[in-house]
């Protein structure tokens, strides 16, 4: 079966990327873990999550101080106010699923080179503030005692939010290649 339905072409590439990056995130993930099938060396050079889960702990202390909190950060990736709670950030807080996402969009759409870096860059960008706010606004809630919205936990929320701000980039993205095509003709 031969795909020349621009569209189909694009769908495919993307559930490739997307299924690649995500779940070749779990296999190193699981590589750079000891127990199992661990491997030092991709623990050392190649655990890019754990490098991820670093940044956002450290980011999201800046969240914290924001609200007045003077914050520690302990051994294990976690995160917690001096003398008061605390949180964990864990590999499935580390957002590559939508990073994932995101990056399967802007490679598999049709455009230049420097284009699409510069908006998986951007975009990439923009999921890790959002979780870093994410992260250091649930520190200042579980400590002020804040209920979470509608009952939802943080994940959800987070999910929910990254996924919004998705749709509207890929909508920013969709327009500018359009627009950047018109003007190239």
């Amino acid at each position: 079966m031969k795909f020349t339905n621009p569209f189909y072409t694009f769908l495919l590439k993307f559930l490739v990327l997307f299924l690649a990056f995500y779940y070749g995130t779990k296999f190193l993930s699981g590589l750079a873990t000891p127990g199992g099938y661990y491997i030092p060396f991709i623990e050392k050079y190649v655990d890019y999550v754990s490098w991820l889960r670093h940044s956002l702990v450290y980011g999201a202390t800046y969240i914290a101080a924001l609200f007045g909190y003077q914050t520690e950060i302990l051994p294990g990736f976690l995160l917690k106010v001096v003398n008061a709670k605390g949180v964990f950030v864990s590999y499935s807080c580390a957002g590559y699923g939508v990073m994932s996402f995101w990056a399967a969009f802007v490679i598999a759409i049709t455009n230049p080179l420097v284009k699409k870096l510069l908006w998986l860059l951007g975009g990439l960008l923009m999921l890790w503030v959002i979780n870093t706010t994410r992260i250091g606004l649930f520190l200042v809630a579980i400590n002020k005692g804040w209920p979470m919205p509608l009952g939802l936990d943080h994940h959800t929320w987070f999910n929910i939010f990254a996924y919004l701000v998705i749709f509207i980039m890929m909508y920013f993205f969709d327009r500018n290649s359009k627009h950047t095509n018109q003007s190239e003709v």
